[in-house]
């Protein structure tokens, strides 16, 4: 396999038919060339930060349904329960290690449309696990259209912790830190990225601008906006050839930071496209990873559709560890996702499933057809996924590091 290649895997959804849907926001388009008009260049890093997360028009605020399969893309936890009654083995392991403490918390930020916390808690409750009773679930959601959607999918009968925006909303202490697992399935891919070049045998930034003649928005390159950028790459052990475009996201560290004031005690479960900076900056990769999701399409164009597309880039693992351990995490480990499932008890599930006398053929088949998707290196299989511990012994490994694929 190529080095572009790799970065094709693990993509979210196959590209459908016919023409992109390419009409942006008015506001956000209008409020983007304003800016831009105002201060001249913003960052690529600011433009994305506007398209996803404008408190009233960004693609991640809305009521729009975004994951799932009525939106623009169909994450794992989407794709079948069982994706989340798996995790939920490495959820209840996490409690054990921690010797059964009375108050634990899943923490999950970017929970979309709930799936992934509804499946773990049913799989707790298929495996008749005591943690099933008490555990509490509290969704990290910046979207309160979603996050009243996903209270309402849960039901009566899950314990909702309140997070520090519910808390400052009506006045109260902001929740202390948990003992906990904290997931992030697909979140991190969205955080806003720099984007840059080398040229010349320099690093230079390039920056989001207006086409004189036309009033287009292009990209412009310039001088970095942050040495940051520069002192990234040098820590990966990074120089870009000539030409190569890639990303750099400065959002990792304060995400992390904010993580570790949050969890006292317990396992942090990263899960997300994303590659060793070797790897996602290989000089074969000219263009970046740069990613956009509209209308179960995935292309490369982010000037179309704004505020109505998801964007995305491929995770910095190498940059990930670094940071956790400056935030007093310990890197247990990194696995592929059909690694992490395996190690989580993914065939017994199955098992499980097709030996009930209440499994129809279509939910047989439906089963079989999500497990061969999620288990594929040239699908969501290749995801990557990282687990950093707190207070947690680091042997034996979690069961989520316990399998390795021929080959790895």
């Amino acid at each position: 396999m190529n080095p572009g290649a790799r970065f094709e895997a693990g993509i979210r959804r196959e590209a459908a038919p016919g023409p992109l849907p390419t009409e942006s926001d008015p506001v956000l388009l209008a409020q983007v060339v304003a800016e831009i008009e105002l201060s001249g260049p913003m960052t690529f890093a600011r433009f994305m930060a506007i398209a996803l997360y404008d408190p009233e028009h960004g693609y991640y605020r809305t009521a729009a349904e975004r994951p799932g399969r009525a939106g623009d893309f169909l994450t794992a936890a989407d794709l079948d329960p069982i994706f989340g009654a798996a995790l939920g083995r490495q959820v209840e392991e996490t409690w054990q290690r921690l010797d059964r403490p009375a108050a634990f918390t899943l923490l999950e930020y970017g929970p979309g449309s709930g799936s992934l916390a509804v499946a773990i808690l049913a799989g707790l409750r298929a495996d008749g696990s005591e943690l099933a009773g008490l555990i509490a679930y509290e969704p990290v959601e910046i979207n309160a259209h979603r996050r009243a959607d996903i209270v309402a999918r849960l039901g009566p009968g899950v314990r909702l912790r309140e997070g520090p925006a519910e808390a400052a909303g009506r006045g109260g202490p902001g929740p202390g830190p948990i003992d906990g697992i904290v997931v992030a399935n697909e979140f991190l891919d969205a955080l806003p990225v720099h984007r840059v070049e080398g040229r010349d045998g320099r690093l230079l930034e390039r920056f989001v601008a207006l086409e004189p003649a036309t009033g287009r928005l292009i990209e412009r390159a310039g001088e970095p906006s942050t040495p940051a950028l520069a002192e990234r790459l040098a820590a990966d052990g990074v120089a870009l050839a000539e030409g190569q475009v890639a990303e750099v996201c400065l959002g990792v560290e304060p995400w992390l930071a904010e993580v570790s004031r949050r969890l006292a005690r317990g396992l942090v479960l990263v899960i997300d496209y994303g590659h060793r900076a070797a790897d996602l900056y290989d000089p074969a990769r000219t263009g970046g990873s740069l990613r956009a999701y509209v209308g179960q399409r995935a292309h490369a164009d982010p000037f179309v559709a704004i505020g109505r597309q998801d964007l995305t880039a491929h995770v910095d693992l190498t940059a990930l560890e670094a940071a956790a351990g400056r935030q007093s995490f310990d890197v247990l480990g990194e696995v592929s996702q059909a690694e992490l499932l395996l190690g989580c008890g993914l065939e017994e599930l199955v098992d499980r499933i097709r030996s009930d006398p209440a499994t129809t053929l279509e939910t047989w088949l439906a089963t079989r057809s999500a497990v061969a998707r999620l288990l594929d290196p040239a699908a969501l299989g290749g995801f990557r996924a990282v687990l950093l511990g707190r207070g947690l012994a680091t042997e034996p490994p979690p069961r989520g590091l316990s399998h390795r694929l021929p080959g790895r």
